[in-house]
């Protein structure tokens, strides 16, 4: 039986191959100053301003049993320790020390060089359109209908 006709590019695919593309490089950089993406994230939300882990576990697109694991290994390394928060005293916050701005800060340098790089492999005019149209699609994404979580099998 033949499958179906496509009509579009399938754009979900490509965007999640690019997407794995760029964090295996992010994941191969960081590394050179022991750091994990999702680590680098968490360092740099956190130092924006005063969030807590369920905050942060959403802006780095993680569940809470992996943030918890990551903010364990913050501490364990020195980078991060968790706080009472200044404003709720019911909240815990994520509070990076100075050697996790000093990690976070190389951390960045190499995210820019990575990204920079990636961008590089464009003409001038096509990365331009190109950063548009993911910003774009990606205002599109958040307006739009969120994920069905489907039960736990039991």
């Amino acid at each position: 039986m033949p499958a179906p006709q496509r009509t579009q590019l399938d754009i979900s695919r490509l965007l999640n191959e690019a997407g794995h593309s760029m964090t295996n490089r992010l994941a191969a950089a960081l590394a050179e100053v022991d750091l994990t993406p999702r680590m680098q994230c968490v360092l740099i939300h956190a130092l924006e301003e005063e969030r807590t882990q369920i905050q942060l576990a959403a802006l780095a697109g993680v569940d809470k049993t992996t943030m918890v694991g990551t903010v364990d290994e913050l501490e364990r390394r020195g980078l991060a320790e968790r706080r009472p928060s200044a404003t709720d005293r019911r909240a815990r916050i994520i509070a990076v020390t100075e050697k996790g701005r000093l990690a976070a800060e190389e951390g960045q340098r190499i995210v820019d060089r990575v990204h920079g790089a990636a961008l590089d492999e464009f003409p001038a005019a096509a990365r331009t359109a190109f950063l548009d149209l993911l910003s774009a699609l990606a205002v599109t994404a958040e307006e739009g209908p969120q994920a069905i979580r489907r039960p736990r099998g039991k």
